[in-house]
């Protein structure tokens, strides 16, 4: 389509765009900054003004290798050359092969697995609750609370948080039950939360009626709280003793943000069935279920899949992923990165009482903000001004948590300490013109 070069221009700031936005898309699609991303390269974004921002966020934990890493890159230009689509229930491809076998060998579990892809992470949470149910022949499950497992019906039902994903959805499907995440900081200790479980056994669910346990290693949307490890040992004995299947939804810490490529490599116990997306394909829309064979196998023929389910580009650029992992030691990385964004933000909490909390695993980071510090008064409004000042300032941060005061790091591992350091020294100067204000 041929374009006026002057009224092209002209219709490419910042706030044309977003008018143009709002006349076409719906309210309900919301959008946590009014900038328009032109083009991108490793932790970095240009606007379509041409101004420069750090990416803290990493597309919500998608871009862990970084935008445009040049191996992800030549990968899927090299499979375009060969094919973009077969659907793979119809034609198969070895991509799709490959990555499943190298993915089942990273997988923590002594007993044989396989895998499967699909497109989005609430697709596979959604298909790891199916392939429980198959297998075990029961309807039940149980999630936490503060949770975020997608936003599709069966995703929100299991999700531990009402607004924005809930309100006004439901009815949602039955048999869903939340028991406590536990919490210290807010006074939930493991000890709450498992008796909170075995209460739901006594007045909701017996557990022979329970398919499976779902659990985020570290909550994302909910706040960045980590899982103690001995809350996942515990839910494991659970598991057996009951007969149901434990589930770890890395959606958002898996593919090395964690400091290793799964998160529940770092609890000592494997679960039966393992949820990834995001981060896994470097950018491009592909999710994955791993697991126990014999679970897997109990859905009969044609009861997985999907038309672009493990879509030939995505599997080309996750295999690309996990050799980028292995040649430029991005798990040691991540490591390095949560040591120094924890040490930045651990000295910027001595500065600033609003910060009570600096948490996280590996580069997967938060601090916590309460209004001068009282426990009691989650500073929702500072976190939103933060951002807002941060911004201004050329740094892309998120908020998450179930009381909105809770600002996640998701930084891209192969940023450098340079621009970490920037980074952090914008969050700080964002901060104080923040409480400022």
């Amino acid at each position: 389509m041929h374009r006026d070069p002057e009224l092209s221009h002209a219709s490419r700031t910042n706030a044309a765009l977003m008018a143009r936005r709002r006349a076409a898309l719906p309210s309900g699609l919301g959008q946590t900054y009014e900038v328009f991303a032109e083009r991108a390269e490793g932790a970095e974004i240009w606007d379509v003004e041409g101004r420069r921002y750090i990416d803290f966020a990493g597309g919500i934990a998608v871009l862990n290798t970084g935008h445009r890493h040049p191996k992800i890159v030549q990968a899927v230009q090299a499979q375009l050359d060969k094919l973009h689509h077969t659907c793979f229930q119809v034609l198969a491809y070895e991509p799709y092969v490959e990555l499943a076998e190298r993915l089942i060998a990273r997988t923590p579990g002594a007993f044989a697995k396989k895998a499967f892809f699909l497109s989005t992470g609430a697709e596979a949470v959604e298909n790891a609750i199916k392939i429980a149910r198959a297998a075990t022949r029961r309807q039940a499950v149980i999630a936490f609370g503060g949770g975020f497992h997608g936003r599709t019906l069966l995703g929100m039902a299991l999700t531990g948080k009402v607004a924005p994903y809930k309100a006004g959805f439901g009815p949602f499907p039955a048999e869903i039950y939340h028991a406590e995440y536990p919490n210290t900081l807010h006074g939930v200790t493991v000890q709450d939360a498992l008796r909170s479980l075995h209460h739901l056994f006594k007045y909701d669910v017996e557990p022979q009626r329970v398919a499976a346990i779902i659990l985020e290693p570290v909550q994302g949307e909910g706040g960045f709280y980590v899982a103690p490890f001995e809350f996942a040992r515990a839910l494991r004995q659970i598991c057996d003793e009951h007969g149901i299947v434990f589930i770890a939804d890395e959606v958002q810490t898996g593919a090395g943000r964690t400091g290793t490529w799964l998160a529940s490599e770092q609890w000592g116990v494997a679960a039966d069935l393992v949820t990834m997306a995001k981060s896994m394909a470097g950018g491009f829309p592909l999710s994955a279920v791993i697991g126990r064979a014999e679970l897997m196998d109990a859905v009969p023929a044609g009861g997985l899949g999907g038309t672009y389910a493990g879509h030939p580009l995505a599997c080309a650029a996750a295999l690309a992923v996990l050799e980028v992992f292995d040649e430029e030691g991005l798990l040691q990385r991540s490591r390095a990165i949560g040591e120094r964004l924890r040490a930045g933000l651990t000295a910027m909490m001595g500065r600033h009482a609003e910060i009570r909390d600096v948490r996280g695993l590996g580069a997967m980071v938060a601090i916590e903000l309460f209004e001068d510090g009282d426990l009691t008064r989650p500073a929702a409004e500072l976190t939103r001004r933060l951002c807002t000042e941060a911004l201004q300032r050329g740094l892309v941060l998120l908020s998450c948590g179930l009381y909105g005061n809770v600002i996640r790091i998701l930084v891209p591992l192969t940023a450098s300490d340079a621009l970490l350091d920037e980074g952090l020294a914008i969050m700080e100067a964002a901060l104080q013109a923040a409480k400022r204000r």
